[in-house]
């Protein structure tokens, strides 16, 4: 599995101010200098001129919320420990028989 990173929301502004005060560069060019990809850019470029000069981009799912983050989280390894539940009642059985 790949490691998805995480840049701060100084970094994609950052970026975007660059590639607004450089329109002779390509895009393909200023994300290779900056290690991300182009289409990333063009996410950020659009986020950026929408929000007057800010990217609110949260990352790893886009949540709200710290809360509603750490809410995902938390239900997602309730699911997690619920399955584990079921596998280890089935063993049980089987092994039981």
């Amino acid at each position: 599995m790949t490691e998805k990173k995480q840049h701060t929301n100084e970094f994609r502004e950052g970026v975007v101010e660059y590639v607004l005060s450089h329109p002779d560069e390509t895009i393909k060019s200023i994300a290779k200098k900056f290690g991300v990809s182009d289409k990333i850019i063009y996410i950020w470029r659009k986020k950026y001129l929408e929000n007057r000069g800010q990217i609110n981009l949260r990352g790893s799912g886009n949540h709200a919320s710290d809360e509603a983050k750490e809410l995902a989280k938390l239900k997602k390894e309730n699911q997690d420990l619920k399955d584990a539940l079921e596998v280890l009642k089935k063993a049980i059985g089987i092994v039981g028989t």
